[in-house]
C-alpha cells in the first residue's frame, strides 16, 4: 500500500508537469519510479500502458481541434511507433542494474533539454525551416526508441525539434506530437507485453498510474493560469536533473561524501534559478501592466 501511495503521488506530479508544460510526464515519473527502486523495464512498461488512454484522448481532442498536420502525422507515426517497439524489446531483454545508470543519464540529459528549451528559449533563436522527409524518419525513429528505453522522451525529444524546424504554429506541432503519440505508447506497451508477459507487468501500479493522472489533470489546467511555464520548468528541470545525477554519480564509484557535497551544491544552483525566474517573470509582468 506505501508503494501504491508513492506511485500515485508520482503519477500526479508526472500529470501536473505535462498537463502545464505539454511533455514530460514520462520524463518526470520514469525519474521518480526509478529513484524508487523499480527497474527501467518495468517502470517504463507501466507508464506507457498507463498513457494509452491518455495518448488517445489528447489526440483525438487535438485532431477535432484542428491542430493535427495529417501529412506530418503520417509521416511520424509508422518510423516512432517501429522505434518504440524496438526500444521496448531492448530494455526488457537486459539486466535492469546493467541499463539503469545510462537510462539515468538519458534522463538527466532530457531535463537539461527541456530546461533548457522553455528557459532560455531555445527554439525562438532558430531559424524556422520545414522539416524534410528523411529527417522526420530518423527523428521518429529515435524519439520513439528512447521514449520506451527512458519511459519518456517523445515529446521532450520531437516536439522541440519540430518547433525549431516544421515552420508550422506551435499548436499544430504540439497537436500532431501528441496525437502520434498513441501509437507510439502503443508499440511500446506491446514491445514491453512481449518480452515482461502479462505477469511480468504490476497492473495495479498501471491503474493507480492511469487513476492518478485523471485526477491531476483539470488541476493542472488551473495550474499552468497562475503558475508560469518558465517557473515549473525550473522547479521541475532541477529535481529531474539531480535525482538522475545522484544515480549516475554513484554508478561511477564516486565516494558519497563527494556526492552529497556535489548534490547540495546544485541545490543551492536550483533554488537561485528558480528565484532568478520568478524575479524574472514578476518584472516582465510589472513591464506589461506598466506598458497596458
Amino acid at each position: 500500500m506505501q508503494k501504491l501511495i508513492l506511485f500515485g503521488i508520482a503519477g500526479f506530479v508526472a500529470q501536473l508537469v505535462d498537463g502545464s508544460l505539454g511533455m514530460g510526464y514520462g520524463l518526470t515519473s520514469s525519474t521518480m519510479l526509478i529513484a524508487l527502486g523499480i527497474s527501467p523495464a518495468v517502470a517504463s512498461a507501466s507508464i506507457h500502458f498507463a498513457e494509452i488512454a491518455t495518448t488517445a484522448a489528447s489526440g483525438t481532442a487535438h485532431y477535432r481541434f484542428g491542430n493535427v498536420d495529417v501529412a506530418l502525422l503520417k509521416r511520424m507515426v509508422v518510423p516512432g511507433a517501429l522505434g518504440a517497439f524496438v526500444g521496448a524489446l531492448f530494455l526488457g531483454s537486459i539486466s535492469g542494474d546493467l541499463i539503469k545508470p545510462f537510462v539515468s543519464a538519458f534522463l538527466l540529459l532530457l531535463g537539461v533539454y527541456v530546461t533548457a528549451s522553455v528557459l532560455l528559449g531555445l527554439r525562438k533563436t532558430r531559424e524556422k525551416k520545414l522539416l524534410s522527409h528523411w529527417k522526420t524518419v530518423p527523428l521518429s525513429i529515435v524519439a520513439g526508441f528512447f521514449d520506451s528505453v527512458g519511459g519518456g522522451g517523445w515529446g521532450p525529444i520531437a516536439t522541440p525539434t519540430l518547433m525549431a524546424h516544421a515552420g508550422m504554429e506551435p499548436r499544430r506541432v504540439v497537436g500532431t506530437v501528441d496525437a502520434s503519440e498513441f501509437a507510439v505508447t502503443l508499440a511500446g506497451s506491446l514491445g514491453f507485453l512481449l518480452v515482461l508477459g502479462l505477469h511480468g507487468i504490476n497492473w495495479s501500479w498501471v491503474a493507480i498510474f492511469a487513476v492518478s493522472g485523471l485526477i491531476a489533470a483539470p488541476i493542472a489546467a488551473a495550474l499552468v493560469r497562475y503558475l508560469p511555464a518558465q517557473v515549473l520548468a525550473a522547479i521541475v528541470g532541477g529535481a529531474i536533473i539531480l535525482t538522475n545525477a545522484r544515480t549516475v554519480l554513484a554508478s561511477l564509484g564516486v565516494d558519497t561524501a563527494v556526492v552529497n557535497s556535489l548534490l547540495l551544491g546544485g541545490l543551492v544552483l536550483w533554488a537561485a534559478l528558480v528565484a532568478y525566474v520568478v524575479r524574472q517573470h514578476r518584472r516582465s509582468a510589472t513591464l506589461a501592466e506598466a506598458t497596458a
